[in-house]
């Protein structure tokens, strides 16, 4: 692998000399804020999928779809639409006491994706992609424990919808150094439901998936920490990425990857049809899925406007990769149920040194009992050395619940002995 980058690598610096002179289009930032401030207004009602804020959030995208003057490419029109059985259905359908009452109370939810198109006669299509959904009022995701409220996802995802519509609208131009591709732009709804519009997508595709060059997708992308960290998720899905990526300087981003072509997001249905797929994040924090996710005071407009001239430069440096290769990678993010325990921690994501660094902890859980705090690093578990997210995977593997064991943790540069009970 190390030889083939290298080989490439050539080739992709020349591609990304040029694409250091890409500029922003003129009021960029100032579309960014205000697509964030629209799609996470309480006037769409928390965008939950199969509602009407979710119709609302749906026609906004469309109307830039059409100012921009893209094709409508779902369906029939700008929509593909979906149903689905809400959690929690199907066990109310086998309670009901006959079968005619259990089928009266599941009622299928439709939800829809939204999708605009550039075409510009070439053989391959990029799509570029970002979940418009949310929770609405809250559902079986939330995160918040308070009365109910509009959970209106500034950052999850306002701000990735927000960065591809600038997207759409600066390739709309029809630069001269990006039409080597066509380009499918699509709104998905239903990610937080189990990813339900992109997998819909690649399952019904209103283009050929043979013709899908890679795929972009953008997902918590408003909160550019102070580290100006951002994180690429996905890079190990084709050779092409860390050559093109290892040659873009923006804005002093520091960018932090990670291989595993599966995650929490849209990217993952690309992936698993075998499609090059990347994800853009700028961090977890404590306002996900809550309420407070909002984008007063919370949404860091110039930082999205980095990511954008970022996400600019990489497509121009792969305008010359008609069909970019397409690799299987590590899964580096299994679910909870894969494990026998769980500390119920939140990972920093944007973390590259030794150990796994702690993000936050849900109340209740064996890592909040056992004493760990936002920050720490956990350099050890029992006797097994953490070195990163993979060998802290391993090391859940070891445990059974009822379970005591130590836990070695270095908080403030200091290294700190926590006793874990496994529950």
């Amino acid at each position: 692998m190390k030889s083939l980058l290298t080989c490439l690598c050539a080739v992709a610096l020349s591609a990304c000399a040029i694409a250091q002179t890409v500029k922003l289009p003129k009021n960029a930032a100032g579309r960014l804020e205000l697509n964030v401030a629209a799609l996470a207004n309480d006037f769409m009602e928390g965008r939950g999928t199969g509602t009407a804020g979710e119709q609302k959030a749906a026609e906004y995208i469309v109307r830039d779809f059409q100012r921009f003057k893209l094709e409508p490419k779902g369906d029939s029109s700008w929509y593909q639409r979906f149903t689905f059985v809400p959690h929690g259905a199907a066990q109310i359908h086998h309670k009901g006491d006959s079968a005619s009452l259990g089928m009266a109370l599941v009622k299928e939810i439709s939800g829809r994706n939204v999708i605009g198109y550039i075409d510009n006669k070439a053989a391959t299509t990029v799509v570029i992609g970002a979940h418009y959904d949310h929770l609405g009022m809250g559902d079986e995701n939330s995160l918040w424990t308070g009365p109910k409220a509009i959970h209106n996802g500034a950052d999850d995802n306002a701000s990735g919808v927000s960065v591809m519509l600038e997207l759409a609208y600066w390739l709309s131009k029809h630069p001269k150094e990006t039409r080597g591709h066509n380009y499918l732009f699509i709104g998905f709804s239903g990610e937080e439901k189990g990813l339900l519009g992109s997998n819909h997508f690649t399952k019904n595709p209103t283009i050929p998936l043979k013709d899908v060059a890679y795929m972009i997708n953008m997902d918590m992308v408003g909160r550019l920490n102070k580290e100006r960290s951002l994180a690429i998720n996905g890079v190990g899905t084709s050779p092409s990425w860390m050559p093109v990526i290892n040659g873009i300087s923006v804005d002093s981003l520091v960018i932090v990857t990670s291989e595993s072509g599966m995650g929490a997001s849209d990217h993952t249905s690309f992936y698993l049809s075998d499609i090059p797929a990347i994800h853009f994040f700028t961090g977890q924090h404590e306002d996900y899925h809550k309420p407070t996710d909002d984008f007063e005071g919370k949404i860091n407009v110039k930082g999205m406007a980095s990511v954008t001239n970022y996400i600019q430069h990489v497509i121009v440096a792969m305008d010359d990769e008609v069909k970019p290769a397409f690799t299987k990678t590590k899964d580096a993010s299994p679910s909870a149920s894969d494990f026998k325990v769980t500390l119920g921690v939140m990972p920093d994501y944007l973390y590259s040194g030794k150990g796994l660094r702690i993000d936050g902890c849900k109340d209740g859980k064996p890592g909040a009992k056992a004493g760990l705090l936002k920050g720490d690093t956990i350099m050890k578990l029992g006797d097994f050395d953490i070195e990163d997210i993979y060998g802290y995977m391993e090391a859940l593997g070891k445990f059974e619940k009822g379970q005591s064991t130590t836990m070695m943790v270095e908080r403030e540069g200091k290294s700190i002995e926590l006793k874990v009970t496994w529950e």
